[in-house]
């Protein structure tokens, strides 16, 4: 028996995907409501996409918000890096921290090992107090690729 099925796009999975996705999401969602996505056609970038997740001292347990996040723009004017707002909040002047997972800095390169680096060159920009990250992200990947290839 199912008691519960939930499906939805995870985080950080979603900024990969969709940092890929090259045909218009609006008419992909509207092509699901329509009933007619079998005819819908999709784009992909060929490309390898990775996303770094930054999150604040202390998570998943307790964390403190409340902290200025410096160089986002800069990780930002970085070729094939996008910032994706997760636990953030906007003020006059500054983007400070709201939530225990703040940043997920997305790269596309031509490989896993190009992604990697340019998602990390746009981590390296990025500060604020506390700021964490692993540094493991697409590791898995990479060794994969080293022994099948």
């Amino acid at each position: 028996k199912v008691l519960e099925y939930n499906c939805r796009f995870g985080d950080p999975e979603a900024q990969v995907i969709l940092s890929r996705l090259r045909s218009d999401l609006i008419d992909l969602v509207n092509a699901c409501i329509d009933g007619t996505l079998d005819a819908y056609p999709l784009e992909w970038d060929s490309r390898s996409a990775v996303c770094v997740v930054t999150a604040s001292a202390g998570y998943p347990r307790k964390y403190e918000t409340g902290k200025r996040i410096g160089g986002i723009a800069e990780a930002e004017s970085l070729n094939g890096v996008t910032v994706h707002h997760a636990g953030t909040v906007a003020t006059d002047d500054s983007v400070l921290t709201s939530g225990g997972r703040a940043l997920g800095v997305t790269a596309l390169g031509e490989d896993i090992a190009t992604a990697q680096r340019r998602a990390y060159e746009g981590v390296d920009r990025i500060s604020y107090d506390g700021m964490i990250c692993r540094r493991d992200i697409g590791h898995r990947a990479l060794n994969r690729r080293a022994t099948v290839g």
